[in-house]
């Protein structure tokens, strides 16, 4: 685990609990390089005075507020924490809500908490207090220059801190267009209904997330890899024109498809046999229409072989 990136406590009523707050995920995307074109050479930044236009070190970077066209105060981390000491030391709790009230468009980062020095029994407490409860933790807490309102979760034997966004910051989803939530006006009949619902039974299992992986990074490797192999590490491949879209005047027979669904489910042996039989008796017509074409082709000419010679084709399709 890296070292902890924010120290402070949680203020419960009127118990403090000294934590430590650590990331609680880590990001695996492709770290791609950009590159000139022109000779495929890495492209630097710098960072420069916008006066005089000459590049600037870290050690004489400092912050400012813009408080008017081109006027600025000039805010360090000491100033920062002085503006308000309590609310960036502190993850205060102002209220418990029951977990399912928190819709899951409003979780955003999720940390784990560990106990500070001396602070392990009323760490505990807390979090069997949450997991006895069913309740999290709606709090405040300061990380770098924004406040953020939390959610303290318990989860395992660990304290998750996860941030929320405000509500001002979610969109209303009534600016987009979407389906009636009646299945009438929806155009959903109860046929449909029940045949997805079965659909949604078949396809049920336990939530195992280490059965799944980012099987595209896994993917663009692989390409690198064939790039180098082929030698066509400078190639710059050309973009296809993009395809035509589907008509929209297009009519889905939903029925059909979620049949054809419910015929894939894995674990189904009804399922399963099914299409056996319609294999076996398939087979055997094949062999009897094609034993008669044989039979045909004897008496003419010999283009009308073609046919027989075709049925094992689309057997096999």
């Amino acid at each position: 685990m890296p070292r902890s990136m924010w120290k402070g406590a949680i203020s419960f009523g009127l118990v403090h609990i000294p934590v430590e707050m650590h990331p609680a995920v880590q990001e695996h995307d492709l770290d791609l390089t950009m590159l000139d074109k022109r000779d495929f050479s890495p492209v630097g930044f710098k960072r420069y005075n916008k006066g005089n236009g000459k590049e600037v070190s870290w050690d004489h970077i400092v912050k400012g507020y813009e408080y008017q066209d081109g006027e600025y105060v000039v805010l360090t981390d000491e100033d920062l924490k002085r503006a308000n000491v309590g609310a960036t030391q502190t993850i205060d709790i102002v209220a418990f809500v029951d977990a399912a009230d928190v819709a899951l468009i409003y979780y955003e980062q999720p940390y784990y908490l560990a106990p500070g020095k001396g602070g392990d029994k009323v760490y505990a407490l807390l979090r069997e207090t949450l997991r006895k409860s069913g309740k999290i933790g709606i709090a405040t807490v300061v990380i770098r220059t924004k406040q953020h309102l939390c959610a303290l979760v318990c989860m395992d034997d660990a304290i998750m801190l996860n941030t929320l966004r405000y509500d001002s910051e979610i969109r209303d989803a009534g600016e987009l267009s979407l389906p009636s939530s009646t299945l009438k006006t929806a155009g959903i009949s109860d046929k449909e209904l029940q045949m997805a619902l079965s659909l949604v039974e078949g396809m049920a299992e336990q939530w195992k997330p280490s059965q799944y992986h980012d099987t595209y990074h896994d993917d663009v490797l692989a390409l690198v890899q064939k790039k180098i192999k082929a030698g066509q590490t400078k190639a710059i491949t050309v973009a296809e024109p993009e395809r035509q879209a589907a008509s929209g005047g297009n009519v889905i027979d939903l029925v059909a498809l979620l049949q054809q669904s419910l015929g894939k489910q894995p674990g189904k042996a009804d399922a399963k046999a099914a299409p056996a039989k319609t294999v076996k008796t398939t087979a055997k017509t094949t062999a009897t229409k094609t034993t008669a074409k044989t039979t045909t082709a004897k008496t003419r000419p010999s283009r009308t072989s073609k046919p027989a010679a075709a049925a094992p084709r689309r057997k096999s399709a």
